[in-house]
């Protein structure tokens, strides 16, 4: 039995980081029990974080409320370009941000109130709707149905969102790691292209594009090109292009360009 633990051990002073010829076995094992003390990251300060009484989303009706339905226009200038003041939080920390132009049907805000549901949790979470209920009206036609006849019945009931508008807001007592996963799966299933934002990445991108204006070396940007009519450009061009400066495009959004 001593014969076993001298060979398992070694010397005696090598086993345990003395100065010899031939350190033993457990030379290696000792290092590791006497490193450093870990330093763990301090935890995130909520104390100044109000959560609402009402911390889930309420659930939207299909059909809005009308003495009497009216058939509308399409519109489409009510998903092009973006909004007229810049986004801004109203009670949370994050956000779903839309990226681009769009209608959102009542299955959507289905899928994003149980997605939320599922993947947070009331007592130290809230979200809060951004958007208004479904209120456009779609119209349509029975497949095989012939021409004339005029406008088809009103099918359904969408939500247009323009880029920049915010869709949903969350807050409470948790950080952007927790919940990034959960609205990444409704960013996807959006129809149109979205971004999860909280206040300091809004921020960020905001002057990220005062930059680029400000350190622009390319004299000719779209905004002067068409101020100067330059070769009769405002000819083939849009009042949407001259006012929106090619920034937009239908409901599509470039966000590289100046």
């Amino acid at each position: 039995m001593l014969s076993f633990i001298r060979r398992a051990v070694g010397r005696l002073p090598g086993a345990f980081g003395v100065h010899a010829q031939q350190p033993g076995p457990l030379h290696a094992h000792m290092k590791v029990l006497t490193a450093g003390i870990r330093i763990l990251e301090t935890p995130p300060d909520h104390s100044d974080v109000v959560i609402p009484k009402k911390t889930k989303l309420k659930p939207y009706q299909k059909v809005p409320n009308l003495v009497k339905a009216k058939k509308e226009m399409k519109r489409l200038r009510e998903i092009r370009g973006s909004r007229k003041e810049p986004p801004k939080f109203t009670k949370g920390q994050f956000a779903i941000m839309a990226m681009g132009g769009g209608y959102l049907h009542w299955g959507h805000t289905e899928m994003m109130r149980m997605t939320i549901i599922r993947n947070f949790d009331s007592q130290s979470s809230f979200a809060i709707w951004r958007i208004r209920p479904p209120y456009k009206p779609i119209t349509s036609k029975s497949v095989g149905h012939r021409m004339g006849g005029g406008k088809g019945g009103i099918d359904h009931y969408v939500i247009p969102v323009r880029c920049g508008n915010f869709i949903l807001e969350l807050g409470g007592k948790v950080e952007l790691k927790e919940i990034e996963k959960a609205l990444t799966k409704i960013v996807k299933k959006l129809p149109f292209p979205a971004k999860v934002v909280s206040r300091d990445s809004l921020a960020a991108m905001i002057q990220e594009h005062v930059n680029l204006e400000q350190s622009n070396q390319n004299p000719w940007t779209f905004k002067q090109i068409v101020q100067g009519n330059m070769l009769g450009i405002r000819k083939v061009l849009s009042p949407f292009d001259c006012t929106l400066h090619g920034r937009y495009s239908g409901k599509f959004y470039f966000p590289d360009r100046v």
